[in-house]
Parts: C-alpha cells; sequence; structure tokens
C-alpha cells in the first residue's frame, strides 16, 4: 500500500482516535488551567505549609514518569482501593492531577517573582488594587506566564499518548492496531506526527491572539 491508499484507507480510524485523545485532553487542560491557577494563586498568597505542599507534590510529578503515573493508579492503587475504574477515567484523573500542580507551580513561581516597583508604582499614581492587579499585574504576568503555561499543554498532550497502554483507545493506540495489520510504520507514524501537528497548531495561534490581546507592552507608556 502506498501512503496515500494508507490516508485513503486507515484515516477516519485515525481521526477517530485523535478525537478520543482531545476529548481526553479537554478534560485536562480545562482542569488543570482552572484549578492549578486557583492554587497557584492560592500558595503565592499564603507560602506556608500549602506553598510548600504544591512545590513538593509539583516536584513528585515532575520527577515520575507518566507512564508510571498512569500505570500505578490503572492496576495497583485501583487493587488496594477494591475498585474498577474505566481506562479513560483512569487517565483523565491522573494526567489532570498531574497539570494541576505543574500549572499551580508555574503561576505561584510569576506571583512570587512579579516585580514589586510596578506595584509601589501604581500605588503612587494613587491607583486602587483592584486597578493595579487588572491593568499592572495580569498583564505583565500573562505576558510571563502564557509562553510557558503552553508549553505545559503540549507536554501534556504528548503525555496523553501513554494512556494507550492502559487501553485508552486514543490515537496512538489506533496507529498501533493499524500497524499491526499493514505493518507500514514509517506512512503510519508520519501521518500521525502530521495529526499531531495540526492538532498543535491551534494552540500556538490561540497563546500569539491571548498575548496579542492582553500583554500589550507596558513599557511604551
Amino acid at each position: 500500500m502506498s501512503f496515500w491508499d494508507i490516508v485513503a484507507t486507515y484515516l477516519n480510524d485515525l481521526l477517530s482516535g485523535l478525537r478520543v485523545t482531545l476529548y481526553l485532553n479537554l478534560i485536562v487542560w480545562s482542569v488543570g488551567v482552572v484549578l492549578g491557577t486557583g492554587l497557584g494563586v492560592a500558595c503565592a498568597r499564603w507560602q506556608g505549609s500549602v506553598g510548600l505542599a504544591t512545590r513538593g507534590l509539583a516536584l513528585l510529578f515532575v520527577g515520575t514518569p507518566f507512564l508510571v503515573l498512569l500505570f500505578w493508579m490503572h492496576y495497583p492503587f485501583q487493587i488496594l482501593l477494591g475498585i474498577v475504574v474505566p481506562p479513560f477515567v483512569t487517565a483523565a484523573i491522573t494526567l489532570s492531577a498531574i497539570n494541576v500542580f505543574l500549572v499551580a507551580d508555574l503561576v505561584r513561581g510569576v506571583l512570587q517573582d512579579f516585580p514589586t516597583q510596578y506595584l509601589l508604582a501604581g500605588h503612587v499614581a494613587g491607583l486602587d488594587r483592584k486597578r493595579i492587579v487588572l491593568s499592572i499585574q495580569l498583564p505583565i504576568a500573562l505576558r510571563q506566564l502564557l509562553p510557558r503555561l503552553l508549553l505545559v499543554q503540549i507536554v501534556m498532550l504528548h503525555g496523553s499518548l501513554f494512556a494507550s497502554l492502559i487501553s485508552v483507545d486514543e490515537v496512538f493506540r489506533v496507529a498501533q492496531r493499524i500497524n499491526s495489520r499493514i505493518y507500514r510504520p514509517v506512512e503510519i507514524y508520519t501521518l500521525l506526527a502530521a495529526l499531531f501537528l495540526a492538532a498543535t497548531l491551534p494552540l500556538y495561534a490561540g497563546a500569539a491572539w491571548l498575548r496579542r490581546r492582553f500583554t500589550r507592552d507596558l513599557s511604551e507608556r
């Protein structure tokens, strides 16, 4: 089979797997960004036990491979609890938890390292706290945060491929199944790479739009 024969025959199967992958990641991104941002703000405000616990958990998740965490949650953890959870739910919970603590540590670092001179300048100019946050702190923090936040979400997208190894029928598992039938790895994984590139380009475009829309360079004034 030629490359285009493979595309014509198996593209629908791969797109079906890609939909599962994107659905999984929509859950992971939404939970991670919303809860992680809230937790990061809390850690920056209360830097005691909350901040230390969050940094410790973020270090645990960064230092432990995604695959190990997925397998641990899918097999021994469920055996210990005496429950059976569908693989998709296990993957969504595990990857969301990882994303929450990675985003929280990222937000905490940006807020704690925020230059205090900008806040002092706002106070000197007579701005209230709400105006300082919305007009000064938020735009500058977003400028620092967005590129790194985007990188973390792309890492989560790539890490979601490991869900195939606990029987989640996402795009990588579909590609493996197709390759086991026809054994054309070059063509199949090239097509898989093209699909992932098409999935990540909107992320870059969205982040670029957000930067233009919300993170104007304040040094112009």
